[in-house]
């Protein structure tokens, strides 16, 4: 693991050296998909925004090919027609980051930013990165609730915060408070959770209902 420089960022650079497997499949990547984003991907969203979703790490045909959080995979298919239902986005999502989709209240980002092999990243790679999640929390002036999508990202989002994950156990649709931050959980919206049933449409709504009548007070 090599030490970065600004450290202190919310969004690594372009090529981070932090974790020796990332950059080497990185650079894979680059050398096969040439016109892929093949790069950490940063937040996007609303910097005012009072919710900030995490999810785990760019998916291989997703962000990672794309160049912003679930978008061009099943996953951001789900998550961004459950955000414009609920109120967080504005303008029409074509899973292409020049759509012109702009979200509301809303910032959406990982808690791995490169895409690991087999969509698997291990414990040091999720270690090396919190230190962007926890600057991107501290960057919302106006943040106060979280959603986590699966337990990799929920458990890193609270160690992010300053506490272990048992001060806020992971658990579809569980909720908790920690400092100022109500953090809300969900399985992960993936292909394979939907179609193994994991993780229904109607389960998810259940989460953002609970969600949005939590921010609405």
């Amino acid at each position: 693991m090599a030490t970065p420089e600004g450290l202190g960022s919310a969004e690594p650079e372009r090529d981070c050296p932090i974790c020796s497997r990332l950059v080497a499949f990185r650079a894979e990547i680059r050398a096969n998909e040439p016109s892929w984003h093949a790069a950490p991907v940063h937040s996007f969203g609303d910097p005012d925004a009072r919710l900030l979703i995490v999810g785990l790490a760019p998916g291989m045909r997703g962000a990672n090919r794309t160049g912003r959080p679930f978008t061009g995979d099943w996953a951001g298919d789900l998550l961004y027609d459950t955000l414009d239902r609920f109120g967080f986005s504005r303008g029409r999502y074509a899973a292409d980051p020049n759509d012109g989709l702009v979200l509301r209240d809303c910032m959406i980002t990982n808690a791995v930013r490169c895409v690991p092999p087999q969509n698997k990243p291990v414990g040091a790679e999720i270690n090396a990165c919190r230190p962007f999640l926890a600057n991107r929390i501290a960057s919302l002036g106006r943040l106060t609730h979280l959603l986590t999508l699966g337990r990799i990202a929920h458990d890193s989002a609270v160690r992010a915060l300053g506490h272990r994950p048992s001060a806020a156990p992971f658990g579809h649709g569980a909720s908790s408070k920690l400092q100022n931050y109500h953090i809300f959980s969900s399985y992960h919206c993936s292909r394979y959770n939907t179609n193994t049933g994991r993780l229904t449409p109607e389960m998810f709504d259940q989460v953002f209902d609970a969600l949005r009548s939590s921010l609405d007070a």
